[in-house]
C-alpha cells in the first residue's frame, strides 16, 4: 500500500517514522534529515538528538526506504532499531547529568 513515492515523499515518511517511535521513548527526542542536493534520489542520512547528545548518523538508501515501506516486518525492524538508539541516547544524557550532579 506504502510502497513507492517520490524522493521528497519517501523522505517525509521516513522522517514521520523516525519521529514517531524516537518520541515514545521520549517526547523530547528529535530527528535530524539529511537529504540534501548531494543524497537527492540516492539516499538519506538520520540522526536523533535528545539534548546534547546526538547519534552516529544511519544511511537509507532511497530505493530501499520506497520499495520496503509497506512491509511490516521492514518497518518492525526499523521501528525497533530507532528505539534502541533513542534509549541509548537517553541513557548518556541522563549518565552525563548524574556525573554533573544532576545540574541541567
Amino acid at each position: 500500500m506504502f510502497s513507492g513515492g517520490s524522493y521528497d515523499e519517501v523522505a517525509r515518511w521516513l522522517w514521520n517514522f523516525l519521529t514517531a517511535h524516537a518520541k515514545r521513548v521520549d517526547p523530547r527526542m528529535e530527528v535530524e534529515l539529511e537529504a540534501s542536493d548531494a543524497r537527492a534520489g540516492k539516499t538519506y542520512g538520520a540522526r536523533l538528538r535528545f539534548g546534547h547528545e546526538v547519534s552516529p548518523l544511519v544511511e537509507f538508501d532511497y530505493r530501499e526506504v520506497a520499495d520496503n515501506r509497506g512491509s511490516l516486518a521492514w518497518c518492525s525492524a526499523l521501528a525497533d532499531r530507532t528505539r534502541e538508539f533513542a534509549w541509548v541516547l537517553r541513557s548518556a544524557q541522563r549518565a552525563q547529568g548524574a556525573a554533573d550532579g544532576g545540574a541541567r
